[in-house]
Order: structure tokens, then sequence, then C-alpha cells
């Protein structure tokens, strides 16, 4: 069975909505309980996209308030929490529990409890005498966000800026590497499989994999494990491989514009949690939910941006179309004399027609929905020229480079700061080799246009430090690696891993294409220096390859470190339906990030590093 993160993550909720009782066919428990539902912001998000409120109504939740914000005592009703194991949390829920406010208290934190917190709460309740008050304590490993059936944020913030940051000692380092591997920890829990790791060597990729490997196997010495029900012979054939990568390995694409119309409505109009708001045709912001219960959103999300326009056309065509059809159908036909067999057929007209109406309905507000987004998009692509962006970022990374009087016509031209700065971002990316005047010119073209460009000084320093490398010979090559990662941190990874990490002209990118050979499990030159993990085998030296590995996987998990986009999703969903059978590719990251987003946390680190010169602070994110 495919792995379907989302619906395993609801399932879960529901349960813990449901006081953990075991559910019924129908989805509810036998006997209906009101309760109220207490969260705090990082789990509210949880929910937000897997749960609306006639979901919680179904389940019995009458009323639903945040943690920190003041509540009325509610007599006779149990209480849920679902909250993060914090210390700020853990206090109030003493205080909530002194007070007597609800009759008894189900928590469920969103990852496992440390025994310290644990302890404040049995000490808090014991002292303020309310320790009869709560009925049960869950660890629910949910501390992820889903978004789709194959989408998932640990929405944890500024990843890239804090293990790329020059300033950062080992100690801070291994607190983000211990929080990504819980958060994937999670994942792994709630989907219940332990799969086979591999990432490259070196970098926040291999941290991970290492800590994971290491809490998976602590984890399944117990008895009573997790994972149990993915103990058996019979599923070990089918695990998935996980494969973890560090934004560095193709920084290129949490830079760059994408004309498809997923990527394009993220990086553009902002989509945050399947939420958008956006100018309404009569004026007034109209707020749109898209998710997978959105036919058109599902069917063309990876389309061009011009496609969707004319399967919007085409959409809206065949929607006139029936219900031409069905006022045809109900009409009353001129002039034919009546008799009864006419009666009858004329009732099924009409009982069709009734029926087809809220079908009708919700493909027309579906339609209007998109015409607005689309409205709206085109409004920003004409003022920015987006498309010219796209074309010709792809042109320079297929071709290795760009015409100087081109190059510097699109930084006068059209487009906001930050879109310029992306196009001179990838510009530097793309070049093999840096040519110092044409540097020079695009340096005075962002000052003209007021562009703050201390991302454009990181990511040259960065590429600098990489251009010595590929140069120096291998003795003093090591020399200038220790001397680069103590200045610069973790940063030296494979900022611009050259021009082999650049789209190809079938526009695969790298990441794709590394998925694909490690999920194949047969010699590949690309992959063949990859670590793996296998938490089930017995440890043989940290991530020796063994000869057991062999695939191919027809499930993968690919986690991106330090901000990902829905432009990797994409690519990553076309190539599993691409497959013949189709495989089953589950895409997660640190955070999602609009290329507007990540460029700031370029630029903090520019910053950090004393490059650049800040003309003016980077514009607000939406």
């Amino acid at each position: 069975m495919a792995l379907n993160l989302r619906q395993k993550q609801t399932e879960c909720i529901i349960r813990m909505l449901n006081l953990n009782q075991p559910l019924n066919a129908t989805g509810t428990t036998n006997e209906e309980v009101y309760k109220i539902l207490i969260y705090d912001k990082f789990c509210q998000n949880i929910l937000s996209p897997l749960i609306h409120v006639k979901d919680l109504r179904k389940h019995g939740v009458t009323l639903y308030f945040l943690i920190d914000k003041d509540r009325k005592p509610v007599h006779d009703v149990p209480a849920v929490y679902f909250v993060q194991p914090s210390k700020v949390n853990v206090q109030r829920i003493v205080a909530d529990a002194s007070q007597s406010l609800y009759d008894s208290f189900h928590l469920n934190f969103s990852s496992s409890i440390p025994r310290p917190l644990l302890e404040d709460l049995a000490s808090g309740t014991l002292n303020s005498e309310s320790i009869d008050k709560i009925s049960k304590v869950h660890d629910q490993y949910l501390e992820f966000v889903t978004l789709e059936n194959n989408l998932f944020s640990l929405a944890q913030k500024s990843c890239y800026v804090q293990l790329n940051d020059p300033s950062a000692g080992d100690r801070e380092i291994e607190e983000i590497v211990e929080k990504v591997a819980s958060g994937l920890f999670s994942v792994l829990a709630t989907l219940a499989v332990v799969p086979v790791i591999r990432c490259p060597r070196g970098g926040p990729a291999e941290m991970v994999a290492s800590v994971l490997d290491q809490k998976l196997r602590d984890h399944l010495l117990s008895k009573n494990n997790l994972f149990t029900e993915g103990g058996g012979f019979a599923s070990s054939f089918q695990r998935p491989v996980l494969c973890l990568f560090d934004r560095n390995f193709e920084l290129s694409v949490g830079i760059q514009h994408d004309f498809r119309y997923r990527p394009l409505v993220h990086d553009v109009l902002g989509l945050r949690l399947n939420r958008l708001s956006v100018q309404g045709e009569k004026g007034g912001m109209r707020s749109y939910e898209l998710d997978s219960s959105d036919p058109f959103w599902v069917a063309n999300g990876s389309l061009e941006f011009p496609e969707v326009a004319v399967e919007i056309e085409t959409q809206l065509n065949k929607y006139k179309k029936d219900v031409d059809e069905v006022n045809r159908r109900t009409g009353e036909t001129d002039g034919a004399e009546f008799d009864g067999t006419d009666l009858i057929g004329n009732t099924k007209h009409l009982m069709n027609a009734v029926n087809s109406l809220p079908e009708l309905t919700e493909r027309k507000q579906v339609i209007d929905k998109h015409t607005n987004i689309a409205t709206v998009l085109l409004g920003e692509i004409k003022e920015r020229s987006l498309d010219s962006y796209a074309k010709k970022e792809n042109d320079m990374m297929v071709r290795g480079g760009i015409d100087r009087n081109e190059l510097l016509g699109v930084l006068r031209g059209k487009g906001t700061k930050i879109d310029k700065l992306r196009f001179a971002i990838i510009y530097l990316i793309c070049s093999e080799s840096i040519n110092q005047s044409e540097v020079e010119a695009i340096e005075t073209a962002l000052r003209e246009s007021e562009v703050d460009n201390c991302a454009f000084q990181y990511v040259k320093k960065m590429k600098s430090l990489n251009v010595s490398l590929a140069s120096a010979n291998s003795a003093s090559r090591s020399n200038i690696v220790d001397w680069a990662e103590k200045l610069y941190g973790q940063s030296i990874s494979a900022v611009t891993a050259g021009v082999k990490n650049l789209l190809s002209s079938d526009r695969q990118l790298a990441l794709t294409r590394t998925v694909e050979a490690l999920m194949e499990g047969k010699p590949n030159p690309e992959v063949d220096s990859y670590l793996v993990f296998d938490p089930r085998a017995p440890k043989s030296g940290s991530g020796t390859s063994s000869s057991h590995l062999k695939g191919p996987f027809k499930e993968a998990i690919v986690f991106m470190i330090g901000g990902g986009n829905y432009m990797e999703y994409g690519s990553l969903q076309e190539f599993a339906q691409r497959q013949q059978p189709v495989k089953h590719v589950i895409y997660g990251t640190t955070e999602i990030l609009t290329g507007m987003e990540f460029v700031e946390q370029l630029t903090v680190l520019g910053q950090k590093m004393g490059l650049g010169s800040s003309v003016a602070p980077p514009a607000p994110t939406h």
C-alpha cells in the first residue's frame, strides 16, 4: 500500500480528538462526547490544512482556543490539549488544571515530552492538588505540517541561516540537527516505516542521517515500539528509501523563477498552509483554499501558466455547455401533444437536473476561483516580466551563461528589487568562472536599482572559494578547506556544485536525477559515494555501503534540509508519475520558502559576514 502521509496524520488527529479511543467504521467513537480543544500556534498550523471546523463539530469539539488566551471555566466537559512540549505550555496546563477550568485534561504533545518537563507537570499538578484532573498524557509524534498527500514541512524557520552561520558553534549546530532528526522521526513514526537512509557525504545531510539512524535504532530496541506493524518479514521487501539533501546541493532551485502554476501561485501570491488571499474581482480581498479537495488545482498545478489559462477557458465552455444541456432537457417542447409517457420522461429529466445542480454549482465555484487567481497572477506577470525572468534563467542554466547586454538589460528593466537580485545570483551560479568586469557591471546595475546586494556578495564569496578549491592541487586543497571551514562554518559545501547541477534541457532537476538513481539502487557513479544507514541492520562502521541494499525501491521520502519549494515538489511528482509502474515519492523540507524568503536568508548570511552594501532593507514577505 502506498504511503499516504496526509491520511495517516489525519487519522492520528481524529483519534486524538476522540480522546484516543478506538474508532468505529464511520470514523467516530461509539459514544458522542462533547469536548473543548486547546492548541498552541504551532499545532494550529498542523491542524489547519487537515481539519476544518465542520470536521471538529463531527468529532464533538464544540469550542476551540489558543492556549495562551484567557479562557473561562467550562465545567463537566473534558478538554483535549494539543501542544508542543515546551516549558511555557506545561506551566499553562498546570495553571489551567489548578483552576479546574475543565472536567478532565487529555494532554497530547506534538513530539515526545522530555523527562524534566514531565516531572514539572507532575510536581505542578501535585502541588496544586489537581493531578486527578489529568486523565492521560500522550506523545503523538505529529511535529510536522502535511500540505498535500506527498508534501510536508517541519515548519522550522531559518534553518539555512542557522546551519550556515559562520559564528554558529558546534552546540548550536547539534541542536538544529537534533530538531530536524526529531521532526523526521515523527514523520516516520506516523507512517510506521523504517526506511533505508541515503545521503551525500559531509555537511548537514550526513549529520541528520546519523542522528536519525541512532534514534531509530534506540527506539527499535524497545519491545513495544511504534514500528512493530512494519516489522514483519513480508513488509521488509517494501521498505522505502529516505534520501536526505542539504539546500546547498542545488542552490539555484531555491532562487530561480518558475513559470508553472503551483510554484507561481506560491512564489508570487504567497500561498501559505494551502491558503491565500487575493484581490477579488469586485474589490476587497478574497481568501481561497487550494488543496486536494480542489480538482482543478490537483490536475493543473504542474502546467505552465499559459496552459492553465487555456484550461480555465475550456472548463468554462464545458460548464456552459452542460448548463445549456440541462436547460434544454427540462425546457418545454414546442407544440408537441401532451401524453402520459412524456410526463414520465419529463419528470425523469427534472430529477436529473435537480441532482446535477449541486455538482454544476461546485464546478462554477472552482472555475471562478481559478479565474480570479489567474487574473491577479497575470497582472503580476505583466508588471514584473516574470515570463522573461523564468525563460532567461532557464536559458542561462542550459547554456551556462548569458550575453552581457541581455544580462544588464534585465537588471535595468521591469521587476522588483528581489527579482533582479535573484536573476543576478542565478547568473553567478551558472557561470563556470567569475568574469570580474561583468560582476562589477552587475553590482553597478544593482546599486542603481537600490538593491541590497548582501546575498549576491555572499554567493560570490562561496563561488570564489569553490573556484579556488577546484583549481588548487590536492595538497593545498585540504588547507583551503580547513581555512574556509574555519572562516565560513558549514557553507563550503557545493554552493555551486558547478554546471553538473544545472537544469538539463528536459528541465529535470539534479535533485530528481539523483533520487531516480538512488531509487534504482544500481551502481551509478553519481550516487556510489552516497552513505547508507540502515537502522534495522547490525551497525557496521558509519554509513558503509552494504551488499543487501538492492533496489529498486518503489517508494522514497526525499527531504531537503534548509528550505524547499513547490518547484522541487512538482519535479519529483512528475518523475514518479512517469515511471512504469508508477513510483511513489513524498517530498519534505525544514520549511517551504518562496524565492524572496530564501534570498532574505542569504542576505542575513551576507550581513553576518560583513559583505555587501545594505542600501535598503529587504522588502517584507507576504
